[in-house]
This record gives C-alpha cells, structure tokens and sequence, in this order.
C-alpha cells in the first residue's frame, strides 16, 4: 500500500478534519497503528486508504491501482455497525452474503469466526442481547469471515470499558497473528497503538500531517505482560510527551501553549 503526497479537504462549515501532504508505505502483513490527537485527520486518512472518498491531491494505491471497498478490504467501527434485524450469526455472514456466498457455503464460515471469538453460544442472538463486547466480537468476526487482504480498524475499542478493551485488543492481536493482514488502526491511545502496532504513525493538527513515524521494537507475539518491560515504559512515556506537545502546540486547542 502506498500513499504519495495526499491531500483532502472539506469545507471548515462542515467541520472536518484535512489531510496535508500525507505519503506512507505499508507492507503486506504489517500492522501500523495511526496515533494522534482529536481532529487530526486519523479517519479521514482511514477512509482515503479505504476508497471511501477520494483525494484532493496525491495518490493511493493498493497493488498499483486506486483503492475501492470491497471482500478483500475490512472496515470495522467504533459503533459496531451490525444490522438490528439480523441474529449474530447472520451479521457475522453479512459481508459473505454480500459477496454472492450461498447459506449453505456461509454456515461453517460463520460457525468457524463464532467459535474463534467466543461467541458460538450466541449465534441466535439479536445485537439488543448482546454487550458491547459481545457486539465488537461480532463486529470483528463479520470483518475477518470474508478473508481479507487489509483490515482498516477506526477505534473500534474505544466504547468499551477499561477491561473489557484490553480483553479486545488481546483478542485482536491473536487473531492476527494467525494470518498477519496487512492491518491499520486509529486509536487515540498511547498504549494500545505500542501494545499492536509493528510502526506507530503520529499525526498532529495545524497542519493535519505526519509528524512522525515511530518502529516498535517489541517481540511478537505479544501478551498482557508485554505492558510492564522497559521498552514498553519508555515507548509510552515518549509518545505520551509527544502528544501533550502536538495538543500544546495546536492553536484551535483549548490548551494551546502561548508564547
């Protein structure tokens, strides 16, 4: 995947975010993490990768071409997005349905993502019947089912609560280390962009661009523990003062650092 010079930008009466100058590399099988602070452009950088919208300027492409959504990208949310009529199950089939799949040729696929996220028990039931937890795993499942070559996450943790979040994001890494997708993730939290990520992108407002690219030199695979080694620490407390300057630095911050 390959970013060169990328530009978008909407009208300030809508209110969103603008990409300045962007250009990135990601490896197949690379997990990049994109770490920054509100209205900095992390989504709609998700959303260029994705094909969603186009640029203003510059390129994106995935094996030479222009992205376009479809079977071999996954895109999963930060609201879940699952269908309320459908039981897990079906939501977990949706993509594959989509994609012309038969019932019969979707049922052990579905089977098999339910069982790999914990959730065989519930096949039947309804999102309204489901925690929030239970509801990412869904998510997630329908995200993997249809194989993909790219899974773009836009903090799809972020609504959870605390425990619940590290359970996922856990979960998340175990299940891509089996594959190793090429994978991009948007978080505004420090340690779960060093707890993933093989390289951290650090984006910044005012201008909304790549500040810096951070490697993570930590061993794979990772567990829970992986949190209290030294390198971890360091990395945590590097970013974190990276950040508190991005936002300091920022004028449109209410905690912007006047001179």
């Amino acid at each position: 995947m390959s970013l060169r010079g990328v530009s978008k930008g909407f009208s300030p009466a809508g209110g969103a975010s603008v990409i300045q100058d962007v250009s990135l590399d990601i490896a197949p099988g690379e997990f990049v993490t994109i770490l920054g602070p509100s209205g900095c452009g992390k989504t709609t950088l998700l959303r260029l990768i994705n094909g969603l919208i186009p640029p203003d300027a510059g390129t994106v492409e995935i094996d030479g071409r222009a992205p376009s959504p479809g079977p071999s990208m996954s895109f999963v949310f930060q609201s879940f997005r699952l269908v309320p009529w459908l039981n897990a199950a079906d939501n977990v089939g949706f993509g594959l349905a989509l994609a012309g799949m038969e019932r019969a040729q979707r049922q052990p696929v579905v089977r098999h993502w339910l069982e790999r996220v914990g959730l065989a028990h519930a096949a039947a039931s309804y999102p309204n019947q489901l925690s929030g937890g239970m509801k990412q795993r869904v998510a997630l499942a329908r995200a993997l089912a249809t194989d993909p070559d790219i899974l773009l996450l836009d903090e799809p943790f972020a609504s959870l609560d605390a425990q619940t979040r590290e359970i996922m994001q856990l979960e998340l890494l175990r299940l891509w280390e089996e594959r190793k997708r090429l994978a991009v993730f948007v978080t505004h939290s420090v340690e779960e962009a060093i707890l993933l990520a093989d390289r951290i992108v650090v984006m910044g407002p005012a201008p909304r661009s790549i500040r810096e690219i951070v490697p993570v030199d930590l061993p794979r695979p990772r567990r829970d523990d992986i949190r209290t080694d030294p390198r971890f620490l360091a990395l945590r407390a590097q970013l974190t003062g990276t950040i508190r300057s991005l936002i300091a630095d920022d004028p449109n911050s209410p905690f912007f650092r006047r001179a």
